[in-house]
């Protein structure tokens, strides 16, 4: 028995199956080796660690591609986001397939390429790599009681189809800023028709 690591990253148009060293494995249907044609080898990967902490965990993982024209497509900004698992398992020396299903020890996302070029001209391209739970940070700033943005997580529900020029503030995930008690908006309008509605005579 042999353990090996093998990474996994979901391009735009590729889907690039690496392993930490030479030969080639079948791992859940999917055909994993050492060099890829296009985009190289595993170069480094940085050590996994386990800690309680204000930040998401992330790794980060250096390729060498075979040239130029790899290098370019790693280092494009579409890379970031895309998705990066890093498997751990163990193949049968007698018969060379893989033993159960490997263990996803990483599943995260790309965040930031780095281009890099030694002393003597080596060509490697470096990514850090942040953890799914990184959203769980984000702050979600851009939502909004609008069409576009509902559709963006409900493509198709159109109960906010016809909602235009609203003047209303949501802050939602956020407290609304302290002012002076006055009203604006269709709070301002409602509050105003209840107090015209008391002063009526009855």
């Amino acid at each position: 028995m042999l353990l090996f690591g093998a990474l996994r990253i979901a391009l735009p148009t590729y889907t690039i199956r690496l392993l930490d060293g030479s030969g080639t494995l079948q791992i859940g249907g999917e055909t994993y080796t050492g060099c890829d044609d296009v985009f190289g080898t595993i170069a480094e990967l940085s050590e996994l660690s386990e800690e309680i902490g204000d930040q998401a965990p992330e790794i980060t993982i250096k390729l060498f591609p075979p040239n130029v024209s790899g290098a370019a497509t790693l280092a494009s900004p579409h890379m970031q986001g895309c998705s990066v698992q890093l498997l751990v398992g163990a193949v049968n020396m007698t018969t060379g397939t893989v033993i159960g299903t490997p263990e996803v020890v990483f599943l995260g996302e790309i965040d930031v390429p780095t281009v890099e070029i030694d002393a003597q001209g080596e060509r490697s391209v470096s990514f850090t790599v942040v953890s799914v739970f990184e959203r769980l940070f984000e702050v979600e700033e851009g939502q909004r009681a609008q069409n576009a943005w509902h559709q963006s997580i409900w493509p198709g529900e159109l109960g906010l189809e016809h909602m235009t020029g609203t003047d209303v503030n949501l802050y939602w995930g956020a407290k609304p800023p302290q002012g002076n008690n006055q009203k604006n908006g269709l709070a301002g309008w409602l509050a105003n028709a209840q107090a015209v509605k008391a002063s009526m005579p009855r």
